[in-house]
């Protein structure tokens, strides 16, 4: 597995952030990245928020005043990321997640919080990378591809 130095905020009451969650998330940000054969060490802060936060984060970066799921905040551009001299671990930048949003997700797609907590980091995790599915065609599809790649083999495919 690819190694990745993975930071878990919490700023929400919703939902509990359990040692499995945590653990969850490590291996989704890992998966993302030995998927990409990325081999160096990296770094990612994935944070919980509420629908109110998630929903301030996408109107001040974003300019849309609603809600979402997950935002992406990469510090990486052409592949390139900065080293931090700290930890020798390359910064691949931020995952905010509204939990709130993956438990009515799950709900509504009729599979396990577990998954939809998963799908978000795989999801973030390849914006961190670059990728973008926002204009569609084929680099959409490519997303959609890779991240069900990283759900096989995360055990969590639909």
């Amino acid at each position: 597995m690819a190694k990745v130095k993975v930071t878990i905020q919490n700023r929400q009451k919703a939902v509990k952030v359990t040692p499995e969650m945590r653990k969850l998330i490590r291996l989704s940000c890992a998966a993302v990245l030995e998927n990409q054969g990325f081999s160096d060490l990296a770094e990612v802060v994935v944070t919980f928020v509420d629908d109110a936060e998630i929903k301030k984060l996408n109107n001040e970066f974003r300019n849309i005043d609603k809600s979402t799921d997950v935002l992406s905040f990469p510090l990486g551009e052409g592949g390139e990321y900065d080293l931090n001299p700290e930890t020798g671990a390359y910064s691949l930048g931020d995952v905010v997640i509204s939990v709130e949003h993956a438990v009515a997700q799950s709900e509504e797609y009729g599979h396990s919080f577990e998954r939809e907590l998963s799908y978000l980091t795989v999801h973030s995790m390849l914006h961190l990378l670059g990728f973008d599915h926002v204009n569609g065609g084929d680099e959409a599809a490519l997303m959609r591809k890779t991240e069900e790649e990283v759900m096989t083999v995360l055990g969590l495919a639909r």
